[in-house]
């Protein structure tokens, strides 16, 4: 665990000297069996490969268009993808991976915060090594930890994503509200001007457990990072807990906004895919929410134009509200696929930049790498002025172990349904991290 623990490590200074070329950027999985090749024939009558990919909601748009791209220039290989909910692929498909039926390609996290992360199945021996491809002698320096293990790239993943509150602007300006808070306590202000216009301030979907994590994951860049960069390297040592840091303040504020009724009714029974509609629909004025998912909620709208993005502010000096910003969910090989080879030859097509700057655009991700052709979602512009030195990465990408992330889904619904108080929901974190 100690060599794993070096391995994950990446200086805050790093990432955030890496993050001011780039720009700022979670969550998606796959489950699927391994499948021979078939002897279905192509136009010219030859032999094509089906490959199995498993993958989350927020892939599909890219992975759909990327795949089609693909057979069209490799006619004897084809995708078959389907895609699962996140918690359903966390066991699912890890399942799969250990009983040596997984698919060809699946969804791989970044970094080594849960079941599917990539440190986690590439310790195992469970996903092929794609060090020999082109596109992974660009991988900024920063991000190398959450694609890498012992200096092995094991991960693909187009770009980085933030985590901040989606909005409808359509319902701010119904509200009477100018222009995004910039603090803490103009958020709140604004929540309660939303409340007062009889319009649901903040969406919230804790039914699906990824969702829970959001809200704090927004927060303690400013509660925690902004007061001690070194945070995460302190907790790797010992020397830091969930406990006696800024994540208490984190819970404090994620319940005042409960609290001050800010939240939906029954945020434990509700979906994702509720919360989507919501906003975008016009329910409710905003949801916390990773930019990955924003194609979702402007999918769900009459008007997708009316939906962009902010920062949110947890702090209530500007200078000091830090966001969060992370690598996107990606996608590995199966190392025991008996299509290992085709599968990884299809990884090394979505390395070329046009695939990477491809995938990026249809979540409105920064690309990983970028050239002239490269764009950036307008809804993400807000964040760049943050990535140059107030930007962390997301927290689960640096822990060490698959039990934190979990645990810290369930605390926070059960301080939502006041089952716990924070006291106990941060020994639990505290206790699921030193496994």
């Amino acid at each position: 665990m100690t060599d794993l623990l070096h391995h994950a490590r990446v200086s805050r200074g790093q990432f955030l000297r890496m993050m001011g070329g780039l720009a700022a950027a979670t969550l998606a999985t796959t489950a699927c069996s391994t499948r021979p090749e078939t002897t279905a024939t192509t136009g010219g009558g030859g032999a094509t490969t089906e490959l199995k990919f498993i993958g989350v909601a927020d892939q599909k748009t890219p992975m759909d268009e990327l795949a089609a791209a693909y057979a069209k220039a490799t006619p004897t290989v084809r995708i078959t993808a389907s895609y699962a909910p996140t918690d359903q692929v966390q066991t699912s498909v890890r399942t799969q991976l250990g009983a040596g039926n997984a698919p060809d390609l699946h969804v791989v996290y970044p970094g080594s915060g849960s079941a599917m992360s990539m440190t986690q199945i590439a310790q195992a021996g469970l996903l092929a090594d794609l060090s020999a491809q082109a596109w992974t002698q660009t991988i900024p320096a920063g991000f190398k930890p959450a694609f890498q293990l012992d200096g092995k790239t094991y991960l693909y993943s187009a770009g980085s994503s933030v985590i901040g509150a989606v909005y409808n602007k359509k319902v701010f300006e119904q509200a009477g509200i100018d222009a995004p808070p910039t603090t803490w306590t103009e958020f709140l202000a604004v929540c309660d001007k939303l409340k007062k216009a009889g319009v649901t301030p903040i969406a919230l979907g804790a039914q699906t457990p990824w969702v829970t994590q959001l809200i704090t994951y927004a927060l303690v860049p400013s509660t925690v990072y902004a007061k001690d960069p070194t945070f995460d390297d302190k907790q790797l040592a010992g020397q830091a807990t969930f406990a006696g840091s800024g994540w208490r303040q984190a819970m404090e504020m994620y319940l005042e906004l409960q609290k001050r009724g800010y939240f939906n009714d029954k945020p434990n029974g509700t979906t994702f895919e509720q919360q989507t509609s919501m906003v975008a629909t016009g329910k409710a004025a905003m949801a916390i929410q990773v930019s990955a998912v924003l194609p979702d909620f402007r999918k769900a709208a009459s008007s997708p134009d009316d939906l962009s993005m902010f920062p949110v502010p947890g702090a209530d000096d500007a200078n000091q509200v830090w966001i969060p910003a992370g690598v996107v969910v990606g996608l590995g090989a199966s190392a025991k696929g008996r299509n290992a080879e085709q599968a990884k030859a299809f990884i090394d097509f979505l390395g070329r930049q046009e695939n990477i700057n491809a995938w990026a655009k249809a979540i409105a991700a920064i690309p990983l790498t970028q050239d002239s052709s490269s764009t950036i979602d307008p809804a993400v512009q807000s964040f760049l002025p943050f990535t140059k030195d107030r930007a962390v990465p997301f927290m689960d990408q640096r822990w060490p172990n698959a039990e934190v992330q979990p645990t810290h889904f369930a605390v926070v619904q059960e301080l939502l349904a006041g089952d716990a108080t924070i006291d106990e929901a941060l020994k639990k974190m505290d206790e699921a991290y030193r496994k």
